[in-house]
């Protein structure tokens, strides 16, 4: 699989190494492949707009605008599935790198560490297959483009622990479960370690996106 950023889009593809593979049935989330052939799958993807209903009308934002972010897969015959942000990271190059410039966005399984210091945080969900991310413009390689890396997980609905989760920090109350605020106590680990033996769902995967922008 092979993934290029541009400035208002991104193209990913996939090939295919197994015979009698019908690559057309592939599906990136929710979009059909722009193109095939016998080997590959090409999904060209336009970034999402501030209320998530489609593209972005430019990926340039100001310093302390918010940029929407969302992920999503496809459910066809699954079982119900949760989509979760496990770690995102910014950087000033397309890829991670020994020495790369970083500013970590969500980390420790699911915290979104940045929202400890500014506006950012996970707006409630429409769909449990789907995550949206409204991130606050940070001060972060001015006038240069970032790119920003995220490693996506899908888990059973019924999963969540402190390894599986979505927690953000609200001002004068402290961390909040995104799914479901009675279990906050599963965002308690946040200022320290959510460290755990990792069980692997029936239904999970896990797959490292790429999108960039630039802040001005």
């Amino acid at each position: 699989m092979t993934l290029d950023c541009k400035p208002d889009y991104l193209t990913l593809v996939w090939t295919e190494n197994r015979p009698h593979v019908d690559t057309s049935l592939f599906r990136l989330g929710s979009c059909f492949p722009t193109s095939t052939t016998a080997r590959e799958a090409v999904f060209s993807v336009y970034f999402t707009d501030s209320d998530f209903s489609g593209p972005a009308e430019s990926t340039s934002f100001p310093l302390g605008s918010m940029i929407p972010i969302m992920a999503s897969v496809e459910q066809e015959s699954h079982q119900p599935l949760l989509v979760l942000l496990e770690e995102c990271e910014a950087s000033t190059t397309p890829d991670l790198r020994p020495g790369s410039s970083l500013y970590t966005i969500i980390s420790n399984k699911g915290c979104l560490v940045d929202s400890r210091e500014s506006r950012s945080q996970f707006e409630p969900r429409d769909k449990s297959w789907e995550i949206k991310l409204s991130l606050q413009a940070f001060r972060f390689a001015l006038g240069e483009e970032v790119f920003i890396h995220c490693t996506v997980m899908a888990w059973d609905l019924d999963s969540l622990d402190k390894t599986k989760k979505a927690c953000h920090y609200v001002k004068d109350q402290g961390w909040e479960l995104l799914d479901n605020p009675s279990s906050n106590s599963l965002c308690d680990c946040c200022d320290s370690s959510c460290s755990g033996r990792k069980i692997r769902s029936l239904q999970s995967g896990n797959l490292d996106l790429t999108g960039s922008f630039t802040c001005t």
